[in-house]
């Protein structure tokens, strides 16, 4: 019961945090990413994963941190975005890993575009008293992708064989 609980729930309420996180402050805690690798460690135990599967689910998060890394190093995307897409990567493995990148693109290029647009138009009054409005109102602002990678998460997170094992 606890272990279906820890799948049901730690997982999608570490990606909305991490989204919420990087919507107000532009910024993603490493303990997060932190929470998401440890808790996937845990679950491994808790269900049996199989050693060649922890190592598949070990390389592709290597895998995406790799990549992410050398983006970090151009200034493509923040750091905390690139230790939550590693850590999701971990999660998720190989066999889901292209339908999240896939999610994490479409889902980072809709919302780029969305800011593109809100940044044009003029802010209304009490909104522009908002420190976390102002920040992404901000022409010159980055973008907080990890919304985008968040959502992706949760929209493949249910495909994977951590919710089917609870019956959903």
């Amino acid at each position: 019961m606890l272990t279906d609980t820890i799948r049901l729930l730690l997982f999608p309420a570490l990606m909305a945090f991490a989204a919420s996180s990087d919507l107000l402050t532009m910024t993603i805690s490493n303990r997060i990413s932190l929470a998401l690798t440890g808790a996937f460690f845990l679950l491994t135990l808790v269900t049996g994963m199989s050693l060649a599967a922890i190592g598949m689910h070990l390389a592709a998060g290597a895998l995406v941190l790799v990549v992410c890394f050398g983006f970090f190093s151009q200034g493509w995307i923040g750091g905390g975005d690139a230790k939550l897409a590693s850590a999701t990567a971990l999660w998720f493995g190989f066999d889901f890993l292209l339908d999240y990148l896939i999610y994490a693109s479409l889902f980072g290029g809709v919302l780029t575009l969305v800011l593109i647009q809100f940044r044009k138009l003029p802010l209304p009054g009490p909104l522009a008293r908002q420190p976390w409005i102002l920040r992404l109102h901000d022409a010159g602002g980055g973008i907080p992708y990890g919304i985008a990678l968040a959502a992706a998460a949760l929209a493949v997170y249910p495909k994977t064989g951590w919710m089917p094992a609870i019956g959903i």
